[in-house]
Parts: C-alpha cells; sequence; structure tokens
C-alpha cells in the first residue's frame, strides 16, 4: 500500500471512493433515493477542480495500482475520509489517518462526523478523538437531505 498526494489523474478513482463509501456506510442513515443518485462523474470533477486548484490537501492511499481511499484535510481539520467498503477493516483506514495527522501543524484538530454514524465514530474514537460538544445542521440536495453532525477533536502528537 502506498499512500502519496493525490494528482488530478486520480480524481476519477477518488470519485470512486466517495460515492461507494457513502452509498454503503450511510445506508438506512441518509435517505436511499439520495444515496441511489450519487453519481462518480460530479463527484471526480469536484475533486480533479479541488487538486487542481490547491484548495486543501488531499491523500491517497493505492493499493496494487487502485485508489482504495482518500482523505482531505487543511490545517486544523480533517475533512473527509473515506475507503471503498471492500477495504475496511484492514488497517487502511487508520494507516490514512495517521499519515493525515503527520501532515497536520497546531495543537490539535477537529472533525465533523454524521450523528448516526456509530461505526465512523468508533474509529475516531479508537484513534484518540472525542466529541467536543459542538454540533450542526447541513442540507444538501437542495436542501431535501439534512445531516446532523456532531464535531470530534483530539489534540496532535
Amino acid at each position: 500500500m502506498t499512500i502519496r498526494d493525490a494528482t488530478v489523474a486520480d480524481a476519477q478513482g477518488i470519485g470512486e471512493v466517495h460515492v461507494a463509501s457513502w452509498q454503503v456506510a450511510y445506508a438506512g442513515l441518509i435517505p436511499e433515493d439520495f444515496l441511489a443518485r450519487l453519481s462518480v462523474e460530479p463527484r471526480a470533477a469536484s475533486w480533479a477542480r479541488q487538486i487542481g486548484e490547491g484548495a486543501g490537501r488531499v491523500l491517497v492511499a493505492e493499493e496494487d495500482g487502485v485508489v482504495a481511499g482518500f482523505a482531505a484535510f487543511g490545517d486544523t481539520q480533517l475533512y473527509a475520509l473515506y475507503l471503498l467498503p471492500e477495504y475496511w477493516g484492514r488497517g487502511l483506514g487508520r494507516a490514512l489517518h495517521d499519515r493525515v495527522l503527520e501532515e497536520l501543524s497546531g495543537d490539535s484538530v477537529v472533525l465533523w462526523v454524521l450523528s448516526t454514524n456509530e461505526r465512523a465514530k468508533a474509529f475516531y474514537v479508537r484513534q484518540g478523538w472525542a466529541p467536543d460538544g459542538a454540533t450542526q445542521t447541513e442540507t444538501i440536495d437542495e436542501g431535501r437531505v439534512t445531516l446532523e453532525e456532531t464535531r470530534f477533536r483530539r489534540s496532535l502528537p
């Protein structure tokens, strides 16, 4: 497995990871019709723009030539960490997470987790994160889907 900075050429693979992970991880947590309408192409185009413009950092975890996961982050926040579902439970998420922490600076870092996503919350708790009491509501899909999120925080090594 290799963890490296993403390039625009990785955008398609990142889009595939993003859609597949949402469709499995959020099944039963957000509306199924929304998950069914997710499409790789718009996600890949968005990631290509973000990577091309240098808006934050994006790392990919690659195994046997496949983009198996990615993480997006900035100075004090982990914005996204997703893996293809077939790579869950194999240590790839932890390796990607740990690499992100090595790249960050400052005293602490935050992330937002879907409040009902028990699997993700348990993963982050195992990595030393804890809820800090903050919550937020985000709407997506032109206001048709509401996401309740909990903020987690941890000290940097």
